[in-house]
């Protein structure tokens, strides 16, 4: 159902940070970005992506870099590539160093900073960052993740939403005492009311911050793309929202759906179009992330779809299935689901919860994932 109506909520007074040549906040137009499914070594077929997003409107093109050899591809990238470029270090927050030369802007996760250098504070880590950051006129995003929340905030809240709002403000507070104010922030969860509720609460308590807006790991077109506007309508519409990303499980080649999705969902909500889903999130839920450079073997986006096939049968129980393709984000999203398939590059591991049911071949885990579907439908009854 579609129901018009406009918004004239004025945008959050954010600062402008400048990505490159574009910059998100302070009244510039919201920016559109997607992220590489290609490995970051393999420079030939990353640049191509990196331009065909940034052709396709693309704001800021993301880039992953998990060791050396990405480095090194970077920076040929660096030369080749007009796109704004971010890195994302995940949990090698020493890297920092190496890319900040060969980017415009690096996401580091809270929750990721304790794997290194683990007698080292997490203070001091970010002030580091924030130092390299400043030397090479590099901005900053504060990603914090639903699936990978610091294990220190989320023992001093145990409630997961506010664990990511404190998580965020406190690494705020650090960076702002470092004097660097070049930073953004991005509160992401798979369910897009949660996005809602942390975004809005963020934003209250620090309306100066830029938002990135995202359903992380929405998954498979067209569902990805309803939850993902689910959460824009609702931000957006309030004047939250500086950058965002549509995250869907694609396949390499159609990355620049996300660009699309991503533009027409903005011009919907310009011009007043709201498409009304009152009833979307009471039934099965599956979640899967989106189609990027850390995903160890790319069958993971064609097992996607087949679990969406095989499951329509459950379509009306509150189930939620998990379809993780990388070790980032897969332990923390598949112990939050009933069921999740965290795929490694030649099995799959299937859980119930944070319990290993076992570890299957991608040809034979759909069978056993119907039997524990079913039994968690003969238990609802």
């Amino acid at each position: 159902m579609l129901t018009l109506f406009m918004s004239s909520a004025p945008r959050n007074p954010t600062r402008a940070v400048r990505i490159g040549r574009t910059h998100i906040g302070g009244g510039h137009p919201i920016a559109v970005q997607s992220m590489c499914a290609t490995h970051t070594s393999d420079v030939d077929a990353t640049v191509l992506q990196c331009e065909q997003l940034r052709q396709a409107g693309a704001s800021v093109v993301r880039v992953a870099v998990d060791n050396q050899k990405d480095v090194e591809g970077l920076a040929e990238i660096r030369k080749q590539t007009t796109a704004n470029l971010v890195v994302d270090i995940q949990e090698n927050f020493p890297l920092v160093e190496k890319v900040a030369p060969h980017v415009d802007k690096i996401r580091y996760n809270p929750g990721h900073l304790h794997h290194l250098q683990k007698s080292r504070p997490i203070a001091e880590k970010v002030r580091w960052i924030a130092g390299v950051a400043r030397e090479h006129g590099v901005a900053l995003r504060v990603g914090v993740n639903c699936g990978s929340v610091a294990p220190d905030f989320l023992e001093k809240f145990p409630d997961q939403p506010d664990a990511i709002v404190e998580s965020a403000l406190w690494h705020c507070d650090l960076l702002d005492k470092a004097g660097f104010q070049d930073y953004c922030v991005s509160l992401k969860d798979s369910d897009p009311w949660k996005v809602v509720d942390v975004n809005r609460r963020f934003a209250e308590k620090r309306p100066d911050v830029p938002l990135h807006l995202g359903v992380t790991e929405a998954g498979l077109p067209p569902d990805g793309v309803i939850k993902t506007r689910i959460a824009f309508e609702q931000l957006v519409s309030r004047g939250i929202g500086d950058t965002i990303r549509v995250s869907l499980t694609v396949p390499n080649e159609a990355k620049a759906a996300e660009i699309a999705a991503g533009n027409q969902i903005l011009d919907d909500i310009e011009h007043g179009r709201f498409r009304s889903v009152p009833d979307f999130g009471k039934g099965l839920n599956i979640i899967s992330c989106p189609s990027c450079s850390r995903v160890e073997n790319e069958a993971f986006v064609n097992l996607a779809t087949q679990v969406k096939d095989l499951t329509r049968y459950a379509a009306q129980h509150r189930i939620t299935i998990a379809v993780m393709g990388c070790r980032v984000n897969g332990p923390g999203e598949t112990d939050d689901a009933d069921l999740g398939l965290w795929c490694g590059p030649s099995t799959v591991n299937l859980k119930r919860k944070s319990q290993v049911v076992g570890t299957f071949d991608y040809d034979v885990v759909l069978a056993r994932l119907r039997t524990e579907l079913d039994q968690l439908i003969a238990a609802q009854r």
